[in-house]
């Protein structure tokens, strides 16, 4: 039986964009204006939290491949405790909180305690950065079918449908895809893609640090190890639309 009508507090699940903080919806913006304890990820770009009212209570509890300064479990329970206090709780994601934001384990945690919850989207990685880029994602001429995909998994290798992945007149893009760009490149190579198609790595999307790296499924790995170190969040695009953006590199 829920007990949503006992608790007087609310969590909100709100996505803070792609990094860029005038990326931001003005429910979010509005929402960081009155919370009582915002939970914030590593990805949430910088000006974002400068947002929130004084007094906020800000706990970091961001996560990086192999390193969980909070683990999930914890998180969903902070946040079910903050909102049995009758306190407003943002859970504040990178990019969209249903898009690899592990949203839907959230909101199933908080349904189950009778939390009410609410979310609220953000511009998710792909658009952000496909726009600063002026990157045409889908295109009449060269791809009718967007993929969004993760590049990583609990052992680090990306359980994906590489037959699917690999049909013509498509454009993929994977989250998370740096650390395992050699990988990627290998199987999509292997599953039927030619070595000569268009990818991109964008590291910082939206931020004025952002960087393209521009190249093939064949050479994009070495180019990546070329221009290292990279710090920041990367995102991986693969197909023909990457020949037509037209932004800075």
């Amino acid at each position: 039986m829920s007990t949503a009508s006992h608790v007087s507090g609310r969590v909100y699940l709100v996505g803070a964009g792609p990094g860029d903080p005038e990326l931001l919806t003005l429910r979010a913006a509005r929402l960081l204006g009155r919370a009582d304890t915002v939970l914030h990820d590593r990805l949430v770009g910088p000006g974002v939290l400068e947002l929130c009212r004084p007094g906020v209570e800000l706990i970091f509890v961001g996560k990086r491949r192999a390193e969980h300064h909070m683990r999930q479990a914890e998180i969903q329970a902070l946040m079910i405790e903050r909102a049995r206090a009758g306190q407003v709780v943002v859970r504040l994601k990178g990019g969209d909180p249903l898009v690899f934001g592990r949203g839907g384990e959230e909101i199933e945690s908080l349904a189950l305690a009778g939390i009410p919850v609410e979310v609220v989207p953000g511009i998710t990685a792909a658009a952000g950065c496909a726009a600063q880029s002026l990157l045409p994602l889908t295109h009449r001429d060269l791809a009718q079918t967007l993929i969004l995909a993760t590049g990583h998994s609990q052992d680090g290798e990306p359980q994906l449908d590489w037959q699917a992945l690999c049909r013509p007149r498509q454009t993929l893009v994977f989250y998370m895809g740096h650390a395992v760009l050699d990988r990627l490149a290998d199987r999509l190579i292997a599953h039927g893609l030619p070595p000569d198609l268009e990818a991109c790595l964008i590291i910082n999307g939206t931020l004025p640090t952002a960087r393209r790296i521009t190249g093939t499924l064949a050479t994009l790995p070495g180019l990546v190890r070329e221009a290292e170190p990279l710090d920041g969040p990367a995102l991986l695009v693969v197909g023909a639309v990457v020949g037509r953006a037209r932004g800075p590199a």
